[in-house]
């Protein structure tokens, strides 16, 4: 698989969080092999230039290649205009674990910026100076035309980032049992088409996972998790309380007003980050 992931960009503030965003994407880009895109929105200085220089200068025995962009404007417009124009094939945004309910509607910056991308973005919450290992990640494995390209760059990241463990989850939902338990005979029942279920998903898993490169397999240990409930709900309680490090997902096919009135499937993770989120375009 060729490297998705030729040009990472990242969004910075002069804020606490800017070393730990910075060093992450920097980190990035040298496990990539690719160029760092470094955009700020607001007027170019000096001591703004210097400072960023100052502190890539920590990666330069590692060769890393990067580019500032310093310019104003709209938060979200800059950003997006910078993505296309620099040819950004992943974008890195710091992003809060948890909205209040205005801001959700409102939308926050990285919201916007997430909806309305044409690259994949990797949403972070708890940016490190250090390396944090990412040994578990879950991706969905949803039934998408998405799904087979998303499960492939969950793999390529996983081999890059050195990941122990890659969960795939299809997320079901549960009108497809269509059994009314009330006795012993239907609960029987719905086990039964549950398990009926959960095997076909197994099969179709495991036929996307035989096109991938054995050299992006081999090295990772791989589960195939199906789950019953809502859809982007579901598959982000797995992540959460399997303590993933990364939760890989198809970027959304459309994102209206009424999307966000009532949320469901990637707008259930971005209203509520339960741990750094992939989004794959």
């Amino acid at each position: 698989m060729q490297n998705p992931f030729k040009t990472i960009g990242i969004g910075v503030a002069f804020s606490p969080n800017l070393k730990a965003n910075l060093f992450e994407g920097a980190r990035l880009a040298l496990f990539f092999n690719a160029t760092l895109v470094v955009i700020h929105v607001g007027e170019e200085t000096i001591e703004k230039k210097q400072a960023l220089i100052t502190l890539l200068n920590a990666f330069k025995d590692q060769a890393l290649h990067y580019k500032l962009i310093f310019k104003t404007g709209n938060p979200v417009n800059v950003i997006l205009n910078a993505s296309e124009k620099n040819t950004i094939d992943l974008l890195v945004i710091g992003a809060a674990k948890k909205e209040q309910l205005f801001t959700y509607y409102i939308g926050s910056i990285a919201r916007k910026i997430t909806r309305k991308a044409k690259c994949s973005i990797l949403l972070l919450i708890n940016p490190s100076v250090t390396r944090k290992p990412c040994r578990h990640m879950v991706v969905n494995g949803l039934e998408d035309p998405k799904t087979e390209q998303t499960i492939a760059t969950a793999f390529y990241v996983a081999s890059k980032l050195k990941s122990e463990k890659l969960t795939i989850v299809e997320e079901i939902k549960q009108g497809e049992i269509d059994v009314h338990v009330d006795d012993d005979k239907s609960l029987r029942k719905a086990t039964i088409v549950k398990a009926r279920i959960g095997n076909r998903e197994r099969s179709r898993i495991n036929h996307i996972i035989k096109n991938i490169p054995v050299n992006l397999t081999q090295q990772i240990a791989i589960k195939s998790q199906p789950i019953f409930g809502t859809q982007g709900y579901s598959i982000g309680h797995y992540a959460q309380i399997r303590r993933a490090d990364l939760l890989v997902m198809n970027a959304p096919t459309k994102m209206t007003f009424l999307d966000r009135l009532f949320p469901h499937d990637i707008e259930h993770i971005l209203s509520e980050l339960p741990t750094d989120v992939l989004i794959v375009q």
